[in-house]
C-alpha cells in the first residue's frame, strides 16, 4: 500500500523514513501536538510550501529548467480565489470558479512562455521568466481597482471554513494529495523522459523525444502546482496581495528549499521547506534567547542579536550546501547505499 501511494519511489533510507514520517505526523497532528495561532500558520505554510517547492523541483530538479517565474503562477492562484471570494460572495461556486479561472489562466501562460523560449538557452528563458514575473507584479500593484494595489484584497470564505482548523486540514488534505499526485508523475515514464532531457538533451533528441515539448507539458505542470498552492495559501491566510504572494524574495526561499533538500527529489522538497519555514519562523527567537544567555560576554551579545537572524540564516544555508552538496535526501540516500 505505501510503495502505491509513493508511486514505488521509497525513501531508501532508514533516516530519510523516519524524517519524512516524523514530518507527516507532525503536520497531521499540529492542531493537538503545536495548540496556538502561530504554531498552526507555521504549520500551514510549511504545507503549502512543500506543494510550492515540489512543483518547482518538478522544473529544475528533474527538467533542468530555471524559472523565476513560479511565484507569479503562485500569486495567479492567490489572486483568483481571492477576488472570485470578494467580488462574487463567499461561496463555494465562486471559489470553485476563481479557482478553475486561475489554473487556466497559469497554464495558457505557462504553455505560451513555454513554448516561445524553451526552444532558447537556459539563461535566456530564465531571464524572460524573470522579466513576465516582474511585469504581472507590477500589474497586480497597479491595478488597485481590481486587485487591491499593494494593499491587496481580504475576503470571507464559506460557512464550513470559518474554523480555522477546518481550513487546516483543508490546506493539509490538498497539499498531500497534490504532493503525491507530483511524485507519481516524476516516476511515470514521462518523467524518466524528463530526468534524460535534463542529463543529455541532445541525446533525448536524437532517441526521438521532442523534448520542446515535453519541456512545455512540464512547464505547464509545475505551473499548476505552484497555482494550487496560491490558492491554499489564500484560503489559509483569507487574504492575497503582492507581499504575500509575488514578492521576488518568495521565488528565493523556494530556490533555497529545494537546494537544501535536494533537488531532483520529491522528498527534498518535504524537508527543505519544512526546514526553512522552521528556521525562518523560530531562528530569530533562538536568538533572543541566546543572546540573552551570553549577556556581558565581549562581541558575542551582539553577534546573536535577533537583528541579525538573516546573517545567520545565510549561514546555515552556506553549511547545508558544504556538507550536503547533494541536499539532505541526497546525503542521507548516500549513507544508506
Amino acid at each position: 500500500m505505501i510503495r502505491l501511494l509513493l508511486s514505488g519511489d521509497l525513501p531508501r533510507s532508514r533516516a530519510l523514513a523516519a524524517a519524512l514520517a516524523l514530518t507527516l505526523l507532525g503536520l497531521a497532528l499540529a492542531p493537538f501536538l503545536f495548540p496556538g495561532t502561530r504554531s498552526l500558520d507555521v504549520a500551514a505554510k510549511v504545507c503549502v510550501f512543500v506543494l510550492l517547492a515540489a512543483s518547482y523541483d518538478l522544473l529544475l530538479g528533474y527538467t533542468g529548467i530555471v524559472s523565476f517565474a513560479h511565484t507569479m503562477f503562485f500569486g495567479i492562484g492567490g489572486y483568483g480565489v481571492g477576488l472570485a471570494a470578494a467580488n462574487w460572495g463567499a461561496g463555494w461556486g465562486s471559489l470553485a470558479a476563481g479557482s478553475a479561472l486561475a489554473l487556466l489562466l497559469s497554464a495558457a501562460i505557462a504553455f505560451a512562455v513555454g513554448l516561445l523560449s524553451l526552444r532558447v538557452r537556459a539563461i535566456f528563458f530564465a531571464m524572460i521568466t524573470l522579466a513576465v514575473a516582474a511585469f504581472f507584479q507590477i500589474l497586480a500593484s497597479q491595478m488597485s481597482w481590481l486587485t487591491g494595489g499593494e494593499d491587496g484584497v481580504n475576503f470571507t470564505l464559506p460557512r464550513l471554513l470559518h474554523s480555522r482548523l477546518a481550513t487546516y486540514y483543508l490546506v493539509f488534505a490538498a497539499s498531500l494529495a497534490l504532493f503525491l499526485a507530483l511524485l507519481r508523475i516524476v516516476n511515470s515514464p514521462f518523467g524518466r523522459v524528463l530526468l534524460s532531457i535534463r542529463e543529455n538533451e541532445f541525446r533525448a533528441e536524437a532517441l526521438g523525444y521532442r523534448t520542446v515539448v515535453y519541456r512545455t507539458v512540464a512547464n505547464c505542470v509545475g505551473a499548476l502546482g505552484a497555482t494550487a498552492a496560491g490558492l491554499l495559501y489564500a484560503l489559509w491566510l483569507r487574504y492575497t496581495g503582492p507581499a504575500a504572494t509575488l514578492s521576488f524574495d518568495i521565488m528565493v526561499d523556494i530556490l533555497l528549499m529545494v537546494v537544501i533538500g535536494g533537488m531532483g527529489t520529491m522528498y527534498g522538497a518535504v524537508l527543505g521547506a519544512t526546514i526553512f519555514v522552521l528556521a525562518q519562523t523560530y531562528l530569530r527567537d533562538l536568538m533572543r534567547l541566546a543572546s540573552g544567555a551570553v549577556h556581558g560576554v565581549p562581541l558575542l551579545p551582539e553577534l546573536l542579536h535577533p537583528d541579525r537572524w538573516l546573517l545567520w540564516l545565510g549561514a546555515l544555508f552556506v553549511v547545508c550546501v558544504y556538507y550536503f552538496p547533494a541536499g539532505i535526501v541526497g546525503r542521507l540516500r548516500v549513507k544508506r547505499s
